[in-house]
């Protein structure tokens, strides 16, 4: 009865400090690429090979890759909030969702949906949590990559944070900004669904900010788009 997935983890293992390292599929690219491929098909794959009753939709993670946590400290504490990239080789840490999750061997052509970290991707766009973050959302994924899929807020980004010791929420660079500001920002981004929120407030008002700035025409085509995308994982699967 399960039909999505918050799997695989395909971060590269590049920080062996790292708690979640024993949740990744190795530190090769090649080899992650292929197990992700390998992974995504067999959860979305139902008899013939498409989309049916039997397909579980896979939600890979961390993009952009989660694994060069900042001296091996973890992103679900604030004193893990940055993810650096020493040998500037964000290239070999995109690779296993570009070249494996997004360029499946069968009919369900890639993965149904992608979620970011809770990192702050040091030299990567706007210094804040990858959730917010436009260039890495829209620009690359979106546009670059050409990924029209769901995408997910890992649990509980727009949430406060009031120590960095403390398992809170994670709104890392937006700290600044209320909960509603925090929706319309990651929206503004490109996210479809908020992990962790089962609030309607905090959406609506993100809503009504946007209707304010740019009008409620634009505002609703922007929902309906992310509404699209998520009914379309739920028809995929036979929900309805």
């Amino acid at each position: 009865g399960i039909t999505t997935a918050l799997s695989p983890q395909i971060d590269l293992a590049t920080e062996p400090r790292w708690s979640r390292f024993d949740g990744t599929m190795g530190e090769d690219p090649d080899l992650a690429t292929s197990m992700a491929r390998a992974y995504v098909d067999g959860f979305q794959s139902t008899k013939g090979g498409d989309w049916g009753m039997e397909s579980v939709n896979a939600m890979v993670k961390h993009w952009p890759g989660g694994g060069p946590e900042e001296g091996g400290r973890d992103g679900h504490f604030g004193y893990g909030a940055y993810a650096v990239y020493p040998g500037n080789n964000i290239e070999d840490h995109i690779k296993p969702f570009t070249e494996g999750a997004f360029k499946l061997d069968g009919p369900t052509k890639k993965a149904a949906a992608v979620m970011p970290y809770y990192t702050i991707s040091s030299g990567q766009g706007e210094k804040v949590a990858n959730g917010y973050n436009k260039y890495l959302i829209t620009d690359l994924l979106r546009e670059t990559y050409g990924y029209d899929g769901v995408l997910c807020t890992d649990w509980g980004i727009t949430r406060d944070i009031t120590s960095v010791y403390k398992f809170e929420g994670k709104p890392y660079g937006v700290e600044n900004l209320t909960e509603g500001e925090r929706h319309y920002k990651a929206i503004q981004a490109g996210m479809d669904q908020f992990g962790g929120n089962n609030n309607i407030k905090p959406v609506l008002e993100a809503y009504q900010l946007g209707v304010n700035e740019i009008g409620e025409a634009k505002m609703r085509a922007r929902y309906e788009k992310s509404a699209v995308r998520l009914l379309t994982n739920i028809f995929r699967t036979w929900l309805f």
